[in-house]
């Protein structure tokens, strides 16, 4: 081959070296785009943490919010909000009536009248059920006819006493027929106060057959029906007869009741003032303070029930509805 030839293809190796500083290029622009993808897409300490409760279950806490989001040991869902009007912890439970009082009857009895029905207000004192008086009647009437005799045996004993007394006073009786007539008026006494005892207690069970409330509450259930009937205690079996007739609580005495988790327990205190806002009703928010804290936990579920008495509660608080509670800091 032509030597000229050769030479002219021939490359220079000078001028290969402008090339290399565009490849360097290229490669730096490729590094520096992969690290700023990474920089962006790898999470931030400042924006997320991970929270491990002490049943290992795990937790993530957004620190831009205050906002904590976890699952109890009951497996339903939580939340804690430390919000900015110094709550320390938010907890959720269930409005309910802090005495539920079920009116029994004191003896076995059948239904005669019922004068209210679920939702009516009652006031103390006033009759709500009356059961069959018909037998307990019977039995005063009884009484009081023993009464009667009873104290005109004791009248008898105590004329002829005197008499007996005045007879022995001239000698005409002896010390003996003194004393026996004496006895016999204490006798009559003390017969009679036994009567007046049986008189009472067939009046009270006279009484017993007129139901009343004791508080100035709601009906919340009517358990029974007229001529049904009801004894004070369960024989066992479902279709016995019924141990209640109605079921009252005071609207105005309203509690939440929570089922708080154990980890959250140093957070909440007796008397620690709270603030409650049914879910309902968001925008209604009243004052409640810790009321009862139980003393002791429920191993299965890892939680301790905590009572909050709310104050001052109004129509928009409904039992058995749930409500959102603020422990405020102390």
């Amino acid at each position: 081959m032509n030597p000229d030839r050769l030479k002219e293809l021939h490359i220079d190796e000078r001028g290969r070296k402008p090339g290399l500083p565009s490849l360097w290029t290229i490669l730096l622009v490729v590094l520096l785009v992969s690290a700023a993808v990474l920089y962006f897409a790898w999470p931030r300490l400042s924006q997320e943490r991970r929270v491990v409760d002490t049943r290992g279950k795990q937790s993530a806490t957004s620190a831009g919010s205050g906002i904590t989001k976890g699952t109890n040991a009951a497996g339903s869902a939580r939340t804690l909000t430390a919000s900015p009007s110094n709550a320390v912890l938010t907890v959720s439970g269930y409005i309910i009536n802090r005495e539920r009082i079920e009116l029994s009857p004191r003896f076995m009895g059948v239904v005669k009248w019922i004068g209210v029905k679920k939702g009516d207000a009652v006031t103390n004192g006033q009759v709500v059920v009356l059961l069959d008086d018909a037998e307990y009647v019977a039995r005063v009437r009884e009484a009081d006819g023993r009464l009667e005799g009873a104290r005109v045996a004791v009248n008898r004993a105590e004329i002829d006493n005197q008499r007996v007394q005045q007879l022995g006073a001239r000698n005409f009786e002896t010390k003996q027929a003194q004393d026996d007539a004496r006895l016999r008026v204490d006798a009559a006494r003390a017969t009679l106060h036994e009567i007046e005892g049986q008189n009472l207690l067939a009046r009270t069970y006279l009484d017993w057959t007129v139901i009343r409330s004791p508080i100035n509450g709601v009906v919340l259930e009517k358990l029974v029906d007229p001529n049904e009937l009801v004894v004070p205690q369960s024989f066992g079996g479902t279709r016995g007869p019924s141990t209640a007739l109605i079921a009252l609580a005071d609207p105005k005495d309203l509690q939440v009741e929570i089922d708080l988790n154990e980890a959250d327990l140093a957070k909440v205190s007796l008397n620690q003032a709270c603030r409650v806002t049914p879910e309902a009703f968001p925008d209604h928010s009243y004052q409640g303070v810790v009321a009862e804290i139980a003393p002791e936990a429920s191993r299965q579920k890892g939680t301790l029930q905590i009572k909050v008495q709310i104050q001052n509660p109004d129509r928009f608080l409904i039992p058995e509805l749930s409500a959102r509670v603020d422990f405020l800091g102390r």
